[in-house]
């Protein structure tokens, strides 16, 4: 067993997976040897995980026929070919389903198409499966699969570590928790849900493979964590989600509890945008949660139900019209105050802690970043549940 999970938590496999999927490193196709002299291994270590932010410059020669460049923190770049476009475009794609563009538009679009009750208990599992995970791979320390000899198409996360695969935890907790809440309440096969909800969790899970971000252990360990998750907190679902609703305690504590624990982040010898990126989620599931809790005090606008029906025919094309009406409308306006509260918090962190806007190491310190990424993206829940619907009623869409 031992020796299964060091296989599986090692480069190989990853690199297997990405050979039989058209992906190669541009020097194995030039006839050149993928493995590098010692001195070249200390300068691509740089593209493993945690060393990222402290690597050396390097030189960007791009190539033709195909061959792309992967550019990471401080010049760390990578040059690879791409054989099968089929492959690759359809993990690129499956990959952004565990990115913020798909969570700023598929969770709302939830909230204000389909169902309230759907939505809520989705944001909330995310919430919980994605801080779990974040402080799980500070905690853990597993690194990232080695280049070479694998290849990787993002850079943004190599200074984060790898276990386990946050885009498996997500991609497994919202799928399934879509299908958990729907597959009672509209009419469509069970297998089919099932079907889906599985496909959706695989795409998103090969992906983190295939852009050599994570290893198959990685993968694994996220997804059945997630599943764990799943299954422990589903018996409680409707007792937490009246409390949300009902208890008048419930904006102090989804504000100051998420907000502890953003400023209690574990602590590492360099910067990691892991603290950022959890503090962006529990922000948005905080402001997301205060809304509801606001809604179901003051009766808020709900949304018809009965317009999404998973059924034969599917949609009419008048609920089609306002269904994207609503998520166009909505999203325009999400991603405005987005773009407001992240110019204002800013403008107002650097005039009281004296530096200038544009300084990234300020901007990076825990008082500057938690309040920065806090406040703006619970701005961002906030107004997809109560400043988006109220606009939705106000021209006539609910």
């Amino acid at each position: 067993m031992s020796r299964l999970l060091g296989t599986l938590r090692g480069s190989q496999p990853v690199a297997r997976f990405q050979r039989s999927c058209g992906l190669f490193p541009a020097s194995e196709e030039g006839g050149r040897s993928s493995e590098p002299s010692a001195e070249g291994a200390r300068d691509r270590g740089a593209c493993n995980g945690a060393g990222a932010l402290r690597s050396p410059s390097a030189t960007d020669r791009g190539f033709p026929n195909g061959v792309r460049n992967g550019r990471g923190p401080k010049g760390c770049t990578q040059k690879y070919i791409v054989k099968n476009y089929f492959y690759y475009y359809l993990f690129k794609f499956s990959a952004a389903l565990g990115e913020e563009i798909f969570y700023i538009t598929f969770l709302p679009f939830t909230y204000w198409n389909i169902d309230h009750s759907v939505s809520r208990r989705m944001i909330i599992m995310w919430s919980i499966v994605m801080y779990i995970g974040q402080v799980s791979k500070d905690i853990l320390k597993w690194p990232r699969p080695l280049s070479p000899p694998v290849v990787k198409l993002e850079m943004r996360t190599v200074a984060e570590y790898g276990m386990p695969s946050t885009h498996a935890m997500a991609a497994t907790a919202i799928s399934f928790s879509f299908f958990i809440e729907t597959m009672n309440q509209y009419k469509y096969p069970f297998e089919f849900g099932l079907a889906a909800a599985f496909v959706f969790s695989t795409l998103v899970c090969l992906s983190r493979l295939y852009t050599g971000m994570h290893t198959v252990l990685d993968v694994i360990g996220g997804a059945l964590i997630a599943a764990a998750l799943l299954m422990l907190l589903y018996p409680a679902w409707d007792t937490v989600d009246h409390l949300l609703l009902t208890s008048p305690f419930c904006p102090l504590i989804s504000t100051i509890v998420p907000l502890v624990l953003c400023y209690n982040y574990p602590k590492l010898d360099y910067y990691s945008p892991t603290r950022g990126d959890t503090t962006t989620i529990l922000g948005a599931g905080a402001g997301a949660t205060v809304g509801f809790w606001l809604n179901n005090q003051f009766a808020a606008p709900a949304y018809d139900g009965d317009n999404f029906q998973l059924r034969l025919p599917l949609l009419t094309s008048k609920v089609m019209v306002v269904m994207l009406a609503r998520f166009f409308i909505g999203i325009l306006v999400i991603l405005l105050i987005r773009q407001l509260m992240k110019s204002l918090v800013l403008g107002m962190l650097s005039y009281h802690y004296k530096f200038p806007v544009a300084d990234l190491e300020a901007r990076r310190r825990p008082e500057v970043e938690v309040p920065y990424k806090f406040i703006t993206y619970s701005s961002v829940g906030f107004s997809a549940t109560v400043i988006v619907p109220l606009l939705h009623q106000l021209l006539g869409l609910i």
